[in-house]
């Protein structure tokens, strides 16, 4: 783990190595071109292969630049072993599975013959899709977590997710578990410091299928007996379908309340929007009502819930922002947990207004919201993309982080995005860091690093108010001077709130750090000092992308 690029090249040049493996994701593209051109000028380079969403992303145009480099396109375990036979000559290149590739051979005087693809392995036929633990011991030293899938793939074709080397939902059965728990178990009973919690780093728990409950619930029971609490995520629509009945939502309703006592911690939704017509651009098949009224169900079912929300996109208007603004602010939505109230209660409870008013927390919704003020990206080869190059939206190619340059139809929500990214950039050290410490604790100093970063969220839709009520006030008129009086305008706004953010973290801090441990004591320390010196707003991803 503290191998730097210069030992992996002499490595994977000395000779000796006969396979090299590649993973690289977003932001290490300019990390695997030096990898890859250092290894492919050796007189006898060794088979290369890559893999990652990253690399996926980039297929076409590493494939140009190294014709006999071979893409893994799929979750990997049969492109590897059948990577291992071509090696071997036992089979040509054309039979590795879920491969990108030129067609040319290994050895001197081949031709490429152009890209080519082979099938991915159905995620339903992996029989595989276990990790090793080899490394567990030592992520566990490193205040690292433990990640596991139950499932691959997911259910949806959602516009900004380019979907084709995940594939479609399938689940492991959940018999398979009880060993590698076990496992995983004599690991994390030599490092009690570390909170007993399992990842679940599936797109989609729940699936589909007439066993989806059964399945879900047998899958908690394995985890729960086997002594770990659990997070995972799921799509909004497992816990609301305005196309079903009253039994199915009981149903799913005694589900989540299940789930949440088998051990799950914490539950990702990818809400992305509370608009309708933003949810329709993002090929959700959600709609903001029902969104509304799944939040609110899981929350009174007492699960604990992490939501994902795109705040801008280049194809918004302007009302549409306000309304995201106004949904990220609803006290209505997050409620209070209710134990003593049958499921059935529940169901019927969150689409009674005065019940809701009677049991809601009175926290604003974006307090739920994982990351504030976050972007679409149009990643290479996403539906969206395509809407934004059909509207003449898009630009170069940023092969760093598999996307496509865009700009904003409105011009001034361009910049008021601009400003939330650097936001974000400005504070993602210091909020990331409490997110990790999150995952590492339990109990107070768990419940103490989630207020910090209540507070920081605050600040960002405080910011987020102000800004758009500032691009509002502005003409529609895109002169280079309107843009410009626009950014002067947003930067005063963001250097006061950071200013008044700084007052609400220190005393907050002090009460948070003194229940640590010392290593993470001291690791929050540090970037809160990083984060409290002076510094210039400045973009992360984009002339350094690795962020070094």
């Amino acid at each position: 783990m503290d191998t730097a690029l210069d030992d992996l090249v002499a490595r994977a040049c000395d000779g000796e190595v006969d396979i090299v493996g590649i993973s690289a994701t977003f932001g290490q593209h300019d990390l695997m071109i030096q990898l890859l051109n250092a290894v492919t000028a050796t007189s006898n380079p060794p088979l290369i292969v890559a893999g990652g969403s990253l690399t996926v992303r980039n297929e076409r145009m590493l494939l140009e630049r190294y014709p006999k480099l071979i893409i893994g396109r799929g979750a990997g375990e049969p492109t590897i072993a059948d990577v291992m036979a071509h090696w071997h000559d036992d089979i040509a290149v054309q039979h590795v599975r879920g491969a990108g590739y030129t067609g040319a051979a290994r050895g001197e005087g081949t031709i490429s013959i152009g890209p080519r693809r082979t099938a991915v392995v159905a995620n339903r036929t992996q029989t595989d899709m276990w990790p090793e633990l080899d490394l567990l011991d030592a992520t566990f030293a490193a205040g690292g977590v433990a990640q596991l899938e139950s499932s691959r793939g997911c259910t949806n074709y959602c516009s900004f997710c380019p979907r084709g080397h995940k594939g479609q939902w399938a689940g492991a059965e959940p018999e398979a578990l009880p060993w590698l728990l076990r496992e995983i178990g004599a690991v994390a009973d030599r490092h009690p410091q570390v909170s007993r919690t399992l990842y679940l780093v599936d797109e989609e728990f729940v699936g589909r299928g007439p066993d989806a409950v059964t399945r879900a619930l047998t899958v908690a029971d394995t985890l729960h007996e086997a002594g770990f609490a659990w997070e995972t995520s799921c799509r909004i629509d497992q816990a609301v379908r305005l196309d079903h009945d009253r039994a199915w939502h009981v149903e799913r309703a005694r589900l989540w309340r299940g789930l949440v006592e088998r051990g799950l911690r914490r539950c990702l939704f990818g809400v992305e929007s509370g608009v309708t017509s933003i949810l329709e651009r993002f090929n959700k098949d959600t709609t903001g009502t029902q969104n509304a009224l799944a939040i609110r169900t899981l929350t009174a079912l007492g699960v604990p819930p992490r939501f994902t929300y795109i705040t801008f996109d280049q194809l918004m208007t302007l009302d549409e922002l306000h309304q995201t603004h106004a949904f990220q602010g609803r006290t209505d939505l997050l409620l209070r947990s209710q134990p003593g109230m049958s499921v059935e209660e529940v169901v019927d409870g969150v689409r009674d207004e005065d019940w809701v008013a009677a049991h809601t927390t009175g926290q604003p919704f974006y307090t739920g919201i994982s990351y504030m003020l976050v972007s679409m990206e149009c990643l290479t080869g996403a539906a969206y993309t395509r809407q934004a190059e059909a509207a003449g939206l898009t630009g170069e190619v940023d092969p760093s982080m598999g996307r496509v340059q865009a700009h904003f139809a409105d011009w001034r929500i361009g910049v008021v995005s601009h400003w939330a990214q650097l936001w974000i950039d400005r504070n993602f050290a210091l909020d990331y860091t409490l997110k990790s410490l999150e995952k590492v604790l339990d109990g107070l100093p768990h419940d103490l690093v989630r207020g910090l970063r209540r507070t920081i969220k605050t600040a960002a839709y405080r910011l987020l108010g102000a800004m758009v009520d500032t691009a509002t006030l502005a003409t529609v008129d895109p002169a280079p001077d309107r843009a410009a009086e626009l950014h002067s305008r947003l930067a005063i706004l963001a250097d006061a709130l950071l200013a008044e953010l700084r007052g609400d973290l220190d005393p907050a801090l002090g009460e948070v750090t003194a229940t640590l441990p010392a290593v993470l004591r001291d690791t929050l320390a540090r970037e809160h000092r990083r984060w409290l010196k002076p510094t210039e707003w400045r973009l992360i991803n984009t002339a350094d992308p690795c962020s070094t």
